[in-house]
């Protein structure tokens, strides 16, 4: 791994624990009120669009980068439906 790819790296796990902390401070809370359907909807297919690109590009840490982030919206999403769920009742 060239000295450069840990930049990318870093920068990779700094998004994914942010991204990760947020959901957890969302689900901790109250309402979902706060929440946006649209906000997953929108970053679920932008990572989609960006783990294409990155691919045909060969570019591995945005690969993976997006594919974390992808997977950080769905977690997000499902949440956010299990939270509306349960203070509906």
């Amino acid at each position: 791994m060239a000295p450069v790819d840990l930049i990318g790296w870093a920068a990779t796990l700094v998004l994914v624990v942010t991204l990760w902390r947020q959901i957890w401070k969302q689900w901790q809370a109250d309402g979902t009120e706060a929440v946006s359907g649209w906000l997953f909807v929108g970053q679920i297919t932008a990572s989609l669009l960006f783990i294409l690109y990155s691919a045909l590009l060969k570019s591995w840490v945005f690969v993976v980068t997006n594919s974390l982030v992808l997977l950080t919206a769905v977690a997000g999403q499902i949440l956010a439906k299990l939270k509306q769920r349960r203070n509906t009742r």
